[in-house]
């Protein structure tokens, strides 16, 4: 437990009670626009109102939360430090003796409540209610959902590589369907094709039709079977042929960790944009104590401008962490950067100003 002092309380107070009400504020502006632009899809799919408090926008808060809690965050410290300078509390909280990096230490509570809160949240909580989130949307908002895909190609397992031309998701039915299966050394001994496979979800099997079977032994004899219809056991499922199957918002941490496994072996192009997920999930969080000094060391001081001026500069900032976040996502979406260094970097140079700003407040 904390050793909180009077003075830890009172900071720690200002700061939970001031970013709950923040969060609170600007939750009710933003579900008050989305709904003047989605409100004709609601009527039109004949969404109830239940369904559209308890289903969507109890989903769609939490993920709105995550994702800008470092701004929230940031004006929550930007004004009540503001305030708290503005009526010389800061002056006289140094002037009796307590020591500037100690007047901090309530600041690094409250952000380590917050964090710690995001984090749980971002891992195992927000995944599922996107699940939830998104299949109300696909129903009632979006109802043209891509649901067809063509040029599958990817690797099942270890030396299977299956492609199939199109894909129809509602009627789990692929055209053109190519399953091989390949020795170490690189030779083809397995080749199943047909001209389209249909999912039978009562027999758990592929109903094949024009099904083609070549089989090559190790002297290189081949063998080739044709049958007009047959149910054959393929290996996959539907989801492995649905690319928005498992969108990876929508899975949990541990989830997650398996399906980039997964798709690094199977060799596919959404390898970059799982990691970037999963490290956003787990360093993300930083960044509510970056803006926390961040915002200490720009609003503490006492300005003519009072608080007008501070919440200026502090969300110019703020702005600009965000879009510099987005700029390393797209580098390492579409070129050399690492994932891991696409979330890190924005977090590390941020932080070495969070020191600065910090080093040069006055004490």
């Amino acid at each position: 437990m904390f050793n909180l002092r009077r003075l830890d309380r009172y900071i720690l107070g200002k700061y939970l009670k001031t970013f709950l009400l923040a969060l609170a504020l600007i939750i009710v502006i933003v579900i008050t626009f989305d709904i003047s632009e989605k409100l004709d899809d609601f009527l039109e799919n004949h969404a109830t109102l239940w369904q559209i408090i308890s289903v969507y926008y109890l989903n769609f808060i939490p993920s709105f939360v995550i994702l800008y809690s470092p701004l929230f965050v940031f004006i929550s410290v930007i004004f009540f430090t503001s305030k708290l300078a503005g009526n010389s509390e800061i002056i006289a909280i140094l002037s009796s003796g307590v020591r500037y990096r100690r007047m901090l230490r309530p600041y690094l509570y409250g952000a380590l409540i917050v964090a710690f809160a995001i984090l749980i949240l971002g891992n195992f909580v927000i995944p599922r209610s996107n699940r939830t989130l998104i299949d109300f949307e696909e129903h009632y908002v979006d109802s043209k959902t891509t649901n067809f895909y063509t040029n599958l190609h990817f690797q099942a397992e270890e030396g299977i590589q299956v492609y199939a031309e199109s894909y129809d998701v509602p009627r789990r039915t692929a055209i053109r369907f190519c399953r091989e299966e390949m020795a170490p050394d690189g030779r083809i001994v397995r080749r199943e094709t047909a001209g389209n496979i249909t999912y039978d979800t009562v027999k758990n099997l592929w109903r094949c039709n024009n099904y083609t079977l070549r089989t090559i032994d190790s002297l290189h004899r081949e063998n080739l079977t044709f049958e007009y219809n047959k149910d054959v056991d393929l290996h996959i499922t539907p989801e492995d042929l649905n690319l928005l199957a498992m969108r990876v918002e929508t899975m949990t941490t541990p989830e997650l960790l398996r399906y980039i496994q997964r798709e690094e072996m199977r060799g596919t192009g959404t390898v970059k944009t799982a990691q970037i997920e999963l490290y956003q999930r787990l360093i993300n969080p930083i960044a509510i104590i970056v803006m926390t000094f961040i915002g200490v060391a720009i609003a503490a001081r006492k300005s003519r401008g009072g608080i007008g001026v501070h919440l200026a500069i502090g969300i110019s900032i703020a702005f600009a962490f965000i879009v510099f976040m987005k700029i390393t996502t797209v580098f390492a979406t579409n070129g050399d950067l690492s994932p891991f260094m696409a979330v890190l970097l924005p977090q590390i140079i941020f932080s070495i100003a969070a020191a600065w700003l910090i080093y040069k407040a006055p004490k």
